[in-house]
């Protein structure tokens, strides 16, 4: 497979992981070098492993997969995007710092639910009959490389915004999940 074709699909698939790290960079009160790492390495490295688990996976569990892996995403998304927009009615700082999205249980669902298209991508890779090791690396290069630009645009956004952005970035999580739910035909629009 061509590697332009390749970049092509890689920046597909990280416009998630951007949209998310843009929300994310609005929602922190300042960056750290540590979360600025944890999300694009978390992302990078979710990107890179789930075409590998797809194409292992590949013909055994392809059916099985594609029936419910829009509906975790959707539900991740729905979640985390939810309790931002709650959250950004509390005037409580102590509570804003302790819910760092770069850590915890937040980090594993944000990175699984960015980076779900891409274990679909692993099992079309399987069924082509495409090596898998080379796209995954550059998939999740490019995803950490998006990542770490969205963190820093979310960061200038929310300057100017403030809360507002943290409400509007709860919205943008779940109208991502709303478009896998529509990208995988469960809403017709």
């Amino acid at each position: 497979m061509d590697t332009i074709v390749i970049l092509g699909i890689a920046v597909g698939l990280g416009m998630d992981a951007f949209a998310v790290a843009i929300v994310v960079g609005c929602r922190l009160e300042r960056l750290h070098p540590r979360q600025i790492f944890r999300l694009s390495f978390h992302f990078g490295l979710f990107q890179f492993l789930m075409p590998v688990i797809g194409w292992f996976a590949g013909k055994q569990v392809a059916g099985y997969i594609h029936e419910y892996d829009h509906w975790v995403a959707f539900g991740l998304l729905f979640i985390i995007g939810g309790k931002m927009i709650y959250e950004s009615f509390d005037s409580d700082i102590n509570l804003r710092v302790t819910s760092d999205p770069t850590r915890k249980w937040s980090l594993v669902g944000l990175s699984v639910a960015t980076s779900i298209d891409a274990l679909a991508v692993g099992i079309s890779y399987a069924m082509l009959n495409v090596k898998i090791l080379y796209p995954s690396i550059l998939i999740g290069i490019v995803a950490a490389l998006m990542t770490l630009a969205g963190m820093f645009m979310g960061r200038v956004l929310s300057v100017g915004f403030g809360k507002k952005m943290e409400i509007i970035g709860g919205l943008v999580l779940i109208a991502i999940g709303f478009k896998i739910l529509v990208e995988h035909g469960v809403i017709n629009l």
